[in-house]
């Protein structure tokens, strides 16, 4: 199972003028950039000048952070991973609702991705200076640890405990998808109609770019780091989220190790697709499910999306061969000559 890169480089591109509309003026677009988690955030608002948007907008992110992350000492995450084995804590409402759904998705794909993957994601330590290649005997310890069904949750008073020590609930696969959905409520309410929420590999489109025209996003070249696409879709109050081996990953003897691990085998998962995009209502779905299809490969990865509602999917193999689910047949646009459009 993966952890969501939160220090990956932009893993999908947009392709829409930098200007928005073109008879808005420069004071009609309004853009800010700052860091979460180590990741990028930049939020563009468009047919707007308030700056005390943007500040709502970024006191909310550090909110989340500093409730959600594991990498700062004394957020509820931090010490809900500290009582493993230990005793329950009770947690925020936000902290409770993340966890349950990350569960949610643990279920939905039987382990293949779970919450509980922490002491394997840290072993690795992939994107990391400490990263490294564990010996088996490593591996073997910290798979007993990994098992979202020794997370116990009560919803009477939103308590949460970890049942066997050293347990480590890691939403790395999950959390950018809940700060783009917060920042989509905030925006709606201070009355924001056209936006791009952008958290690098994680891109959330508000409204529409001019009237009845969508948002165009390009997807990214799983096998090009430097920002080219392969293709473009055009959303609308949707989100787009990609996941793929290009986005973190360490060599050792010649061999690449990407960052998906496969929490039942303790190695990066082996599939067919090189990168897959997720197109969905809501961006924390659109997170979690990025790396649920991603560990199930191409054939099986693609019936699972078509049974699901108001989802859609792009999937790139490690052939350059790119499928799309039913519901963006003819939205996709492929741009690449070297990837060949199958389905």
């Amino acid at each position: 199972m993966i952890k969501k890169t939160l220090v990956s480089i932009l893993t999908i591109f947009l392709t829409l003028a930098i200007s928005g509309c073109s008879n808005e003026g420069e004071n009609d677009q309004l853009s800010r950039t700052e860091i979460f988690m180590g990741t990028p955030i930049k939020l563009t608002l468009y047919n707007e000048s308030n700056e005390e948007i943007l500040d709502k907008a970024f006191e909310k992110v550090s909110k989340i952070e500093d409730t959600l992350s594991i990498n700062k000492p004394g957020t509820e995450l931090d010490n809900l991973n500290a009582k493993s084995g230990i005793s329950p804590v009770v947690l925020s409402e936000m902290s409770y609702d993340i966890i349950r759904k990350a569960l949610e998705y643990s279920k939905l794909s039987d382990g293949g991705y779970d919450v509980s993957i922490g002491p394997l994601i840290k072993l690795w330590s992939i994107g990391l200076p400490e990263a490294k290649v564990p010996t088996q005997e490593e591996i073997n310890e910290v798979i007993k640890l990994i098992d979202y069904s020794n997370i116990d949750m009560n919803d009477s008073n939103r308590e949460v405990f970890l049942s066997k020590k050293g347990m480590i609930v890691d939403l790395g696969s999950i959390a950018k998808g809940y700060v783009a959905d917060e920042l989509v409520k905030l925006l709606k309410d201070e009355g924001i109609e056209k936006a791009i929420i952008d958290l690098g590999g994680n891109i959330y489109a508000l409204g529409y770019k001019e009237e009845n025209k969508k948002w165009r996003i390009g997807i990214q070249n799983p096998f090009d780091d430097r920002g080219n696409v392969v293709g473009t879709i055009d959303v609308a109050n949707k989100s787009v989220v990609t996941t793929g081996v290009y986005e973190r990953f360490i060599e050792k003897n010649g061999k690449k190790y990407h960052h998906i691990l496969n929490p039942k085998t303790g190695y990066p998962y082996e599939t067919n697709i090189a990168g897959v995009s997720i197109v969905a209502d809501h961006s924390i779905d659109a997170d979690a499910l990025s790396t649920l299809v991603f560990t199930k490969g191409l054939e099986e990865g693609l019936k699972f999306v078509n049974e699901l509602e108001n989802v859609d999917a792009i999937f790139i193999t490690n052939k350059k061969e790119i499928y799309t689910t039913k519901g963006i047949k003819d939205n996709f646009k492929i741009m690449n000559e070297e990837f060949k459009l199958c389905n």
